[in-house]
C-alpha cells in the first residue's frame, strides 16, 4: 500500500513553485479563520498567549500592523516608488511589540472588522499575482528589503499559523501546528537561521551540524556556520559530529523559539550550542 509519504505531488508544497499557490493560500486561508474565530469571543480578547507578553488582541493587532504594511508596499511597488530603507532583523521584533500594543486603544469589534478587511485585500493581491509575480515582483519589506511575492504569502502563513498556535496554547487548547502549515514552512526555516545568526556566540570558532527532518519537504541538510556566514545545503549527514532530528511542526516551533524541540544525536553540546545562537524577531 503506498503511504502519503509516497504519493503527495511535492510542487505543490514548494511556496517558491508558482503551480503551489493556491494550495499555500488554502492554508494561510484556513489558519486565519481559525484564528479569526478564536479572537472572536469577548472573553478571549484579552487572554493570555505563548507569545511572551502578546494577548490575543495584541496578535490582531500585529497582523493589522503587518498586514497593512504589505499592502502598502505593494502599492508603492506598483506605482515603481521609492520605499523606506529596510530597518534590519535585529530591530524586528521591538518595532513590531511597539506597534502591536499600539492598537490596544481600539475596541474589538473594530479590529476585528478591521483585519477581516485587510485580510482580504492582501488575499486578492497573492490571488491575482501571475506567474511571473510570484517570483519576479520584489516589494520591499519593511525589515527585509525586497523579497519576492510569494515570501509575503509565507509570511502570512508564518504569522496566521504560529499565532494561531499561540492563541490555542494560551487557551489551554489541545491542539499542535497544522500538518499542511509546517510542511510549507520547513525550508524557510533555514533561512530564518541564516539571518537571525549571532555570529559572535561562535567565539571565533566554526560549527557544523546536520539537521533531518521528515514530512512532505523533508530531507537532510549539512549547516556550516562561522564569522563569515551561516551556509546549507541538502546533503548526507550521517560523517557530521551532531545532527538534530525534527518533525515539521518541532522545527518550525523551535526555529521560531517556541520551544526546544528536535532529538539531538551526536554531540549533545555541539546540539545545544547551534539551538543557542539565534536571536528572536
Amino acid at each position: 500500500m503506498a503511504t502519503a509519504q509516497q504519493t503527495f505531488n511535492k510542487t505543490q508544497w514548494d511556496a517558491m513553485n508558482y503551480k503551489s499557490k493556491d494550495n499555500l493560500l488554502r492554508c494561510v486561508r484556513e489558519e486565519a479563520e481559525r484564528m479569526f474565530a478564536l479572537a472572536t469571543p469577548p472573553e478571549n480578547w484579552e487572554a493570555p498567549t505563548a507569545s511572551g507578553h502578546w494577548q490575543v488582541r495584541d496578535i490582531i493587532g500585529h497582523m493589522v500592523d503587518v498586514t497593512e504594511g504589505y499592502l502598502n508596499r505593494f502599492e508603492i511597488a506598483r506605482n515603481n516608488g521609492t520605499a523606506p530603507d529596510p530597518l534590519g532583523l535585529r530591530i524586528m521584533a521591538q518595532s513590531l511589540d511597539e506597534h502591536a500594543l499600539a492598537f490596544r486603544q481600539f475596541s474589538q469589534a473594530d479590529m476585528l472588522k478591521r483585519i477581516r478587511d485587510d485580510f482580504e485585500q492582501m488575499m486578492s493581491v497573492f490571488d491575482a499575482a501571475t506567474a511571473e509575480d510570484w517570483t519576479g515582483f520584489t516589494p520591499s519589506h519593511p525589515y527585509m528589503g525586497p523579497v519576492p511575492t510569494f515570501i509575503y504569502a509565507v509570511f502570512h502563513l508564518v504569522d496566521y499559523g504560529v499565532h494561531g498556535w499561540d492563541i490555542r496554547e494560551g487557551l489551554d487548547m489541545s491542539t499542535g501546528l497544522s500538518s499542511d502549515t509546517a510542511d510549507f514552512l520547513v525550508p524557510i526555516m533555514f533561512i530564518l537561521w541564516q539571518n537571525t545568526t549571532e555570529f559572535d556566540k561562535l567565539g571565533g570558532e566554526s560549527l557544523q551540524v546536520g539537521i533531518r527532518v521528515s514530512g512532505r519537504n523533508g530531507g537532510t541538510w549539512r549547516i556550516s556556520i562561522d564569522p563569515n556566514g551561516y551556509a546549507y545545503q541538502a546533503g548526507p549527514v550521517d560523517d557530521l559530529p551532531a545532527v538534530l532530528e525534527f518533525d515539521p511542526s518541532s522545527m518550525v516551533l523551535t526555529a521560531y523559539g517556541r520551544f526546544n524541540g528536535g532529538t539531538s544525536y551526536g554531540d549533545q553540546a555541539l546540539c545545544d550550542k547551534y539551538r543557542s545562537i539565534f536571536h528572536a524577531i
